[in-house]
């Protein structure tokens, strides 16, 4: 307790009550919600991208240059021109991610969705099934798994090694990495958010210990722009990551 303020438990800062259904299995909360904007924000972005136009409006021309993006900084450099065909799955998960990630800074809602690990875990394995199916069908399923566990130019005494370590590192560890990177860098910007908010509050609040309010209320700004580039770019990691990921799985050169 600080300045007579109680700080939330960890549990309350990611969990809301539902708003409609509580208690049932289908129940709608702040989290739901932005689960469903953010799919409809992303779905935007491929409907004003598909317009037809000979002038494109500026709408149009943001999208277009988003999925520019997508496709210069991700799928290029991870996949090269025969990884394009995977281009409206990373596009899609980046936009999505990046809106779930951006309520954070939004008035009223100010939760990242993906602060809650389900989200990352459910798009992380979504990558995981896809790049193993993607290599599967690339390579058949023996020279899959023996592509990922027996690289080439290694010396054969090695792979009693070898072959262990990326096992546990290609199937095991991978998706799991890919969940926490997101999650971890989200909750950690939430939980610092709401506790210097708390400290200004307090400290607005307070006898003369108001003189220290200017300390937490630019921590509290500070923050605010720190996570807007935290969302933007945790997004684009975990794109990328999954880029490489399809990228590793489906080349013939390890």
């Amino acid at each position: 307790m600080i300045f007579g303020l109680e700080f939330p438990p960890l549990g309350h800062i990611v969990d809301w009550p539902g708003f409609v259904g509580e208690g049932e299995w289908w129940e709608i909360n702040k989290v739901v919600l932005i689960y469903g904007l953010s799919a409809l924000f992303t779905a935007l972005i491929f409907t004003l991208g598909n317009k037809k136009q000979l002038v494109p409006t500026g709408a149009q021309n943001l999208a277009e240059v988003s999925v520019e993006f997508i496709e210069d900084q991700i799928v290029l450099p991870t996949m090269g021109h025969e990884g394009l065909k995977w281009t409206p799955y990373l596009t899609s998960l980046f936009f999505f991610i990046f809106f779930c990630n951006i309520f954070e800074v939004i008035p009223i809602f100010q939760m990242p969705a993906n602060a809650r690990i389900a989200l990352p875990m459910f798009l992380a394995l979504l990558t995981y099934v896809l790049y193993n199916l993607a290599g599967i069908r690339e390579h058949g399923l023996f020279g899959y798994f023996k592509a990922m566990l027996f690289p080439p130019g290694v010396p054969k005494a090695l792979y009693i090694l070898v072959t262990p370590i990326e096992l546990i590192s290609t199937f095991i560890v991978r998706p799991f990495s890919h969940t926490v990177r997101l999650f971890a860098n989200l909750l950690a910007g939430h939980i610092l958010l709401v506790t210097f908010a708390i400290l200004s509050a307090g400290l607005f609040t307070a006898k003369w210990y108001a003189v220290f309010l200017p300390l937490p209320a630019f921590a509290v700004v500070f923050f605010t722009a720190f996570e807007v580039m935290v969302s933007f770019l945790q997004a684009y990691v975990f794109a990328l990551l999954s880029g490489v990921y399809i990228g590793l799985s489906v080349s013939h050169d390890h």
